[in-house]
């Protein structure tokens, strides 16, 4: 069986500025992404059917019996079980969204194609988890570390903690992979499961609470303090203070400053004493930008702070304000509050903005990926051209100019 996650294209309008730059199946929620999910539950290959500007980078893999599965779709035991027991021409649905299709032999070239294919027969699943808001990644995060946590510890042995200076509570409840080290912190893992990836720091002083997962190569600075419900996916560096929290991978919040209820992009860096505020003074529910509305959209949610794309960076001693979105490749500095949402390719702060110039963008971006050993390659260029024609119409001040 051959799995291709396509991306919805009303569920990958929600979750911009993070399906900006990979399909929706691409985004990590708890330990692995959404494609790792499916690949270790189904044990069949995975692919794509995304956005044309993408599949160069994410491409649709041939096979002999494919099976279109909602990008969006968190697997479970359950579910994965009835998506192998569908025959060509049968689907799952929730409601009305589509969740998996047989297509046996045929293949789609696009998302319409895809969507326009009439079922021969149709099932309705009573319950699921998709992930259809970007909000619903943090929300969703602590039952899908556990979810996951099962799933990768099964069956096999923990790495043993090797110091004395340590101090673990629940200890059945972390799992510690090899070439992880960890020196004098403290690892409480009665709410829930710790999951510490393979060479991996947890560095003197750290204090981390369980849900939590520090995935492959990545560090938990010197007296960090992780809350809970928090991922930091690979080879990403934080410190401070985070809650409820989820970093895709190859970003840094490597200082003090408090992170809650919010989502980081990769290549993304926070100054030095960078906070977010994720609750209103007046207790309020927090309204956050939406690319589908073309507005503010109410996400029913008390705590809300930052939702920020790939690439984009701030300046030390910067903060957001509550339920405040910023596009993908944008620099922001200077005091005072910016804009609850910050295009993609902005250049300042409060005080205003200019555009952030594709070339200039590049340069910030292979100095910040050689650093991890990646390149800007041609593909990864087209791509961000194609964001920043996308999302001119946002950055009103180059109209106005």
């Amino acid at each position: 069986m051959n799995i291709i996650l396509f991306d919805d294209p009303t569920i990958r309008q929600n979750l911009l500025p993070l399906t900006f730059t990979r399909p929706v199946a691409e985004i990590r929620v708890g330990i692995l992404t959404i494609a790792e999910k499916w690949q270790q539950q189904s044990g069949a290959a995975t692919s794509y059917l995304t956005q044309p500007y993408l599949q160069q980078k994410y491409s649709q893999q041939p096979g002999a019996q494919h099976v279109y599965v909602n990008g969006a779709l968190c697997p479970d035991e359950a579910l994965v079980a009835r998506v192998k027991q569908l025959k060509t021409g049968e689907a799952l649905y929730e409601n009305n969204l589509l969740l998996a299709l047989h297509t046996g032999e045929q293949q789609f070239a696009t998302i319409d194609e895809l969507l326009n294919y009439i079922p021969a027969r149709k099932q309705e699943v009573a319950s699921c988890t998709t992930i259809k808001e970007v909000w619903e990644i943090f929300t969703q995060n602590g039952a899908q570390i556990r979810a996951d946590f099962q799933l990768l510890t099964a069956g096999r042995q923990s790495q043993p903690v090797n110091d004395k200076h340590t101090i673990v509570y629940n200890e059945e409840n972390i799992f510690i992979e090899e070439g992880a080290k960890i020196r004098a912190a403290v690892l409480n893992a009665e709410d829930g499961p710790i999951y510490i990836g393979k060479n991996t720091q947890v560095q003197e002083g750290a204090l981390i609470k369980g849900p939590f997962a520090l995935c492959e190569g990545s560090h938990v600075n010197m007296g960090g303090k992780m809350r809970g419900d928090v991922t930091v996916g690979p080879h990403s560096k934080v410190g401070g203070e985070i809650s409820a929290s989820v970093i895709l991978g190859y970003s840094n919040k490597g200082h003090d400053g408090f992170l809650g209820n919010s989502v980081l992009g990769e290549w993304c860096n926070l100054g030095a004493d960078t906070n977010t505020s994720n609750l209103k003074n007046n207790y309020a529910q927090v309204k956050l930008w939406n690319y589908a509305r073309g507005g503010f959209k109410n996400t029913g949610q008390q705590f809300c702070g930052l939702i920020m794309g790939d690439h984009s960076k701030c300046g030390i001693n910067t903060m957001f304000n509550t339920g405040t979105l910023v596009g993908v490749g944008a620099n922001i500095f200077g005091s005072g509050f910016p804009r609850n949402f910050i295009p993609s390719f902005s250049w300042g702060g409060a005080a205003g903005f200019e555009t952030f110039q594709l070339h200039k963008v590049y340069e910030v971006a292979e100095k910040v990926m050689e650093r991890r050993h990646k390149v800007l390659d041609d593909t990864e260029k087209v791509i961000l051209t194609e964001i920043f024609n996308q999302t001119q119409q946002y950055r009103v001040w180059d109209a106005k100019a």
